[in-house]
């Protein structure tokens, strides 16, 4: 032991004004204990008294009338139990008594001096528990207010007293250690209290054993822990419950399994104590007769503190110091320097191991280890002993920035160290983009393949990296480590690095091709969005396999019970993928052919269908296939043959122009084809946008297209406009008998546009105006007036194209209008008939001579009725309507009737106007509304009251 070494981490504190015990302890200090910010002190006279910090005299008061021998300051609760001598009231009782104060509560005694509240106090010795000599005594807290005090005794026994003194609920129980005759050797000469949990222990100690009692069972079991023992009473607890006894040889640890280590610390140990993980020992030394006052670090193998000191009686630990209480009543204060000081002393003598294991044995925070383990690199870097310097700093991680060490390992020399460093970093996950680039460029100065692949291949698990991903690609890249650069990507599931990997530095197209068939739908989807461009350059046909698998996949599931436009909408559409053929136009009409073939119902065939338009239509798509075999025929040409090279080169432009015309109108058919197909006839809107397919066809002059467009539109005058703009007379003719047959709901108005049309040409189509004419005749679609206005404007018509036409149409106005005249003759003779009739019955009599009822052909008697409309009726046979004649009343109601039908009629504008429009002489339907009365009539009020019955005659006699 005289190898440790010894250093000052405690000094000397001011123990008080006078450092030592005040003058009003008066008495014989015979116990003393410590707690809650005060030292207790109990004397020979029976006083206690109390002490603040700096060992002040607080107040003291009478505890027992003759002696404390024992007392004890509790923890949780400002209670004090002593154990003294007080009055014997009989022979038969005993003077020890155990008494407990409650030092919060103070009763005034007399007008000088205040004492506690006793609480409880307890007989030690009873019948049952015959008087002894007391050796020891200990107190353990358990729950409030529940007390366990052990009171060891010289003849070998233990006195338990458990329970609440203050209440009197106690029980007591007796501990038997050693039943030997020889008190010398049976006295118990310390006691110490074990709690782990639920678990209580009691260690006792005699001259001749160490024995440890299990107070959980009943009744408690003893165990032996040794068989020698201790004379003196040095025992001691440390802070993980180990029983400390000093004898003078050694130091011995005891646990519940027995004996522990031991320090061979010579001497007689006077007194032991256990503070902040100190172990602290007052040893006399025989041959000198001197006490030491030794403070030993047992972690650290160091003497903390060492110092001579008087004859101690006491020793204490309180206020975080080391109080010793002498023969004399000095005191000695001692306590422990802060970690700055400790470790400057350390630092100043280079003893950077002993701060080191001091910090991590005082528990200090990470950042002060790491602070001393710094000092400690930058002392061995000093000194050149880079590997070493190099260890400590790797401890520092996690607290010392990194540049710090980075800079001093920068030396192409020190690589090795910096890689060590770099690597500890990136495996406590702390290095950051720049240290791993920083890494992987010494590993590849290095030319260490093994290292970088045990860095880049740890397995750590699946998806865990202590590297920054995208870093470690770049610099393997960069380094021609392309497989490295993979292995992460792969390991890390960034697919669009491998396939990059792949595609850009090692051009393995296939193998990216494999790669993402492998991945999931959707990452595959992604990926192929990136690079789909340079597949489809490199591997069109293969490309477009696996976006067919992408947007198609097996209808399994459809068949399974989903239904397919939910299948096919939790799918990529075609639509995502177009801009990767922006410049391979003839691989996106292949995909997008293949995909409509396989999937009629998609949610996006509109666009697919407007794309697919566009291409069909278009007129300067590329043609690489073609271009590159014009290329290489060129490229066979020999310098001897250029004329025939020349004569060959024109043909082989002459058979690509032939080559891309047909190719353009095989386009052009699946364009007219897709036009049709898409526009079923039971759909009133196509599946595809009819303005965009007009423009394309319109931009692209695609005739077919945009008749099929118009004509479906029902824009039948666009359709005749483009056979116009194309001079193409027959299909004009042609369509126009298509569609301007209104019978099958054409429009005849197209007739006249056409007419028109041939009016204004300016050349002669005499044979185009006849036909023409034909149906305008047919059909009575223009006024013959209109019709020579119309092709009066073509100074190439002459009159004999429509000689014929007028001649028959002069033929029936003049038939129209003879039967006009007749009908006007007929209706002016009637008239003038019925004016005579109204004439005749206004000024002359009427006679009746019918002999017979009209109702009943019975022969006519009275009552009779006779009616002006010439009819007769028995009254009887008329009943109550004796107003109207039966016979003409209904006719005469059916006209009421249709005139007011008319007049509500004329009231009904819309009706009228379709009318007119819908007919071809809009003019006979004004003219009938005008002859009907409708327009004309002016409302004067009712002009009559019936005109059946034109006047009645009602007589009882007859006329």
């Amino acid at each position: 032991m005289y190898q440790w070494r010894k250093f000052e981490f405690f000094e000397e504190k001011s123990g008080g004004k006078s450092n030592g015990v005040p003058e009003e302890v008066s008495g014989r200090i015979e116990c003393c204990s410590s707690g809650r910010g005060r030292v207790v002190i109990g004397c020979d006279d029976g006083m206690v008294s109390l002490l603040d910090r700096g060992l002040n005299f607080n107040y003291a008061f009478q505890a027992h009338s003759s002696s404390v021998l024992f007392l004890q300051q509790l923890k949780q609760r400002n209670f004090l139990v002593t154990v003294g001598e007080d009055e014997q009231i009989s022979p038969q009782q005993s003077a020890m008594c155990l008494k407990v104060f409650d030092l919060d509560k103070m009763q005034p005694e007399g007008s000088s001096m205040t004492s506690p509240d006793c609480i409880g106090i307890l007989r030690i010795f009873t019948n049952q528990f015959p008087e002894a000599k007391i050796t020891s005594f200990l107190v353990l807290e358990e729950a409030p207010p529940i007390l366990l005090i052990a009171i060891g005794l010289d003849n070998g026994c233990i006195y338990c007293i458990k329970g609440d003194i203050g209440r009197e609920r106690i029980t007591r129980f007796k501990l038997q250690v050693d039943n030997i005759s020889d008190k010398s050797q049976s006295a118990i000469t310390g006691l110490g209290f074990r709690v782990d949990g639920q678990v209580l222990q009691l260690f006792a100690i005699t001259p001749a054993s160490v024995s440890l009692f299990s107070l959980q069972d009943q009744p408690p079991k003893r165990q032996t822990l040794d068989q020698i023992g201790s004379n003196v009473n040095s025992v001691a607890m440390s802070d993980r419950s180990e029983f400390i006894i000093g004898r003078p040889e050694a130091v011995y640890f005891y646990e519940v399994d027995g004996r522990g280590p031991c320090w061979a610390f010579e001497g007689e140990k006077k007194f032991l104590g256990w503070f902040r993980g100190y172990l602290l020992c007052v040893i006399a030394d025989q041959r000198t007769g001197k006490n030491t006052f030794n403070i030993y670090d047992l972690k650290n193998r160091l003497i903390a503190h060492s110092i001579v000191v008087k004859e101690v009686t006491h020793m204490l630990c309180e206020w975080g110091n080391i109080i010793l209480i002498m023969s004399d009543k000095s005191a000695l204060c001692i306590g422990e320097k802060d970690m700055e000081s400790k470790l400057d002393m350390l630092f100043k003598k280079n003893l950077y191991t002993v701060a080191i294991n001091l910090v991590q044995s005082q528990q200090a925070d990470a950042a002060a280890t790491a602070e001393v383990l710094r000092k400690y690199g930058d002392h061995l870097y000093s000194k050149q002993d880079y590997d070493e310097a190099m260890s400590q700093y790797i401890h520092t991680i996690g607290h010392l920035e990194p540049s710090y060490v980075i800079q001093k390992f920068l030396d192409a020399q020190r690589i090795y160290n910096l890689t060590n460093y770099l690597e500890k970093l990136h495996e406590k996950g702390l290095a950051s983009k720049d240290h791993t680039t920083l890494l992987l460029n010494c590993y590849t100065k290095l030319k260490d393949v093994e290292k970088l692949n045990i860095f880049i291949k740890r397995e750590d698990g699946i998806g865990e990296h202590k590297f920054d991903v995208e870093t470690a690609i770049r610099v393997c890249r960069a380094a021609n480590y392309h497989e490295h650069a993979m292995y992460v990507a792969k390991k890390a599931g960034r697919h669009e690095l491998y396939l990059k990997i792949l595609l850009e530095d090692l051009g393995r197209y296939d193998e990216a091709l494999q790669y993402i068939s492998s991945l999931e739908p959707s990452q595959a989807g992604v990926t192929v969005k990136e690079y789909g461009k340079i597949l489809i350059e490199h591997k069109p046909v293969e490309t477009i396999e696996i976006l067919m698998r992408l947007c198609t996949e097996d209808k399994e599931s459809v068949k399974q019970g989903a239904s397919s436009g939910a299948y096919l909408s939790m799918l990529p559409s075609p639509v995502d993928f177009l801009n990767i053929f922006i410049h391979h136009l003839q691989s996106l009409m292949d995909f997008l052919e293949k995909y409509t073939d396989k999937v009629k119902d998609s949610p996006a065939q509109v666009e697919i269908h407007n794309t697919v338009l566009e291409l069909y239509l278009s007129n300067d798509m590329n043609f690489p296939s073609i271009s590159q075999a014009s290329n290489n025929g060129d490229l066979n040409l020999g310098a001897a043959g250029m004329s025939r090279a020349e004569s060959n080169g024109k043909f082989a432009a002459d058979r690509k122009d032939s080559a891309k015309e047909k190719d353009s109108l095989g386009r052009r058919d699946k364009g007219l084809r897709l036009l049709k197909s898409a526009w079923p006839s039971e759909l009133e809107h196509p599946l595809y946008d009819v303005d965009l397919a007009i423009i394309l066809c319109e931009m692209n002059a695609f005739k077919e297209g945009l008749l099929y467009l118009y004509e479906k539109m029902k824009l039948y005058k666009e359709v005749i406009a483009c056979y116009m703009q194309a001079h193409d007379h027959e299909g004009l003719i042609a369509c126009c008998k298509r569609l301007g047959d209104s019978g099958k709901g054409g429009d005849p108005s197209l007739w006249a546009d056409l007419l028109k049309y041939f009016g204004e040409l300016g050349e002669d189509c005499s044979k185009e105006v006849k036909e023409v004419l034909t149906y305008i005749e047919r059909d009575d679609i223009l006024p013959p007036i209109i019709v020579l206005q119309t092709l009066s404007r073509n100074p190439c018509l002459t009159l004999s194209v429509i000689k014929d036409y007028i001649a028959r149409k002069l033929e029936q106005e003049s038939k129209l209008i003879e039967e006009d005249r007749q009908s006007i003759e007929k209706y002016q003779e009637d008239s003038l008939a019925m004016r005579k009739e109204v004439e005749d019955l206004r000024t002359n009599a009427r006679i009746f001579q019918l002999s017979k009822c009209t109702a009943c052909t019975f022969t006519l008697d009275l009552p009779a009725v006779h009616f002006m409309c010439m009819h007769s009726f028995h009254q009887r046979c008329l009943g109550d309507n004796e107003k109207e004649c039966p016979e003409c009343a209904p006719e005469y109601r059916s006209v009421l009737e249709m005139k007011r039908s008319l007049e509500q009629n004329s009231k009904d504008q819309d009706q009228f106007f379709r009318q007119v429009k819908s007919s071809k002489d809009g003019f006979s339907v004004i003219a009938e509304y005008f002859g009907k009365g409708i327009i004309s009539k002016t409302g004067n009020g009712p002009t009559g009251g019936g005109g059946v019955r034109a006047g009645s005659t009602s007589s009882s006699s007859g006329l």
